[in-house]
């Protein structure tokens, strides 16, 4: 049985790696960690709330007394580290909280590790932590480039990216320098159930929905490379159980598509979902796809991103050679997957843009203080 504590997973991907690790792994214990920023939503772990083995802590990676506290009194033997600003958006207009929480956070989970589970280096306790990056480490891509593999040399571009870059070197450096037993990797662009609408994908979903402007930067031909975010659980899995300490794995989705491409195939999807149900109209009045006109009307061009990256692209060999992962989910059932998710629970999507569910538990952690 693993004693698991997870980051930020009251978030997207984290979240979604808590559903899948308790669905595959009914023994382990599972300890969530989180601050409950903007894009942290605790309804998303509602359901496991009344499990004997699920546990949620709100509080900041920062803490380490307090990462400690948890480590030692839940017997922790596995850390996975989803907690991080991720916008680019966001942290070109604010880049501090990107630095305290993805490079300042980071260290402090790495020391209070250290201090617990290495406390006698002579005899270690049992351990892995294991850290979630980005391909945004990489830099950029011309159309024509190789993918980026476990060698590409660190070129970030922008606050965010270069936020993660030093968080990865610092994994990296307590591994070689304190002996701890760590293994990262480096995802794609996920997409998915429980995604904040703020991401191309569920921005796009939620738009349309609202009859709001579908905003393409610059030309719309940006690269990216999409992973089904069950995927990455899957690929996370596979290093926790089978990845050697000390490696880098790259986890992506073997799919690269232009960014208006993706909008354009979002709006036929929901072009075709109010075609084939008539009761969409009625829950979405403000959709143009409500008035009998298409969801590419909303479709509209703003000045480009500063520092936006043109292409990311993952070459998966490594994680495919060693552990055996490939991609469940091809795109055109992952999107559906995504598009149907994002139909049907519209209360969540209500309650996380609002903010409403948050400030609810933040009145519930100000009276038990």
């Amino acid at each position: 049985m693993k004693r698991l504590l997870v980051t930020g997973a009251a978030g997207f991907i984290g979240a979604n790696f808590v559903h899948y690790w308790l669905s595959q792994h009914a023994e382990d214990r599972v300890v969530v960690l989180d601050a409950l920023t903007y894009a942290g939503n605790l309804e998303t772990l509602l359901p496991l709330m009344d499990k004997p083995n699920f546990r949620f802590v709100k509080g900041n990676i920062g803490n380490t007394e307090l990462v400690e506290l948890l480590l030692r009194e839940e017997q922790i033997d596995t850390l996975v580290h989803f907690a991080a600003e991720s916008h680019v958006d966001r942290s070109i207009t604010g880049p501090d909280a990107f630095i305290e929480t993805n490079i300042i956070g980071t260290h402090s989970l790495l020391k209070a590790a250290r201090s617990v589970w290495l406390a006698d280096p002579a005899n270690p306790l049992p351990h892995r932590f294991h850290h979630v990056s980005t391909d945004e480490v990489y830099g950029t891509l011309g159309p024509n480039d190789p993918a980026f593999t476990e060698l590409t040399q660190y070129a970030p571009n922008s606050p965010y990216s270069a936020s993660k870059a030093a968080s990865d070197h610092l994994v990296r450096a307590y591994h070689h320098t304190y002996g701890l037993n760590v293994t990262t990797s480096n995802c794609s662009n996920n997409y998915g159930y429980y995604h904040f609408p703020e991401k191309l994908i569920p921005l796009c979903l939620t738009n349309i929905l609202e009859g709001k402007p579908l905003p393409i930067y610059g030309d719309g031909k940006q690269i990216r490379d999409w992973l089904f975010v069950e995927d990455h659980c899957r690929g996370i899995e596979l290093v926790l159980q089978k990845g050697v300490t000390g490696e880098t794995y790259n986890i992506g989705g073997v799919n690269e598509w232009q960014n208006i491409d993706i909008v354009n195939l979002l709006c036929e999807l929901m072009d075709g979902e109010f075609a084939a149900d008539a009761s969409l109209a009625e829950r979405y009045p403000q959709s143009p796809c409500a008035q009998g006109k298409p969801a590419n009307s909303l479709i509209t061009y703003v000045k480009d991103r500063a520092g936006h990256d043109r292409r990311y692209a993952i070459d998966c060999t490594k994680i495919e050679r060693e552990l055996g992962f490939k991609p469940a989910e091809t795109f055109e059932t992952g999107v559906r997957k995504t598009v149907s998710w994002y139909l049907n629970n519209q209360a969540w999507i209500d309650n996380v843009k609002s903010g409403a569910y948050q400030t609810w538990i933040d009145q519930q952690y100000a009276k038990r203080k």
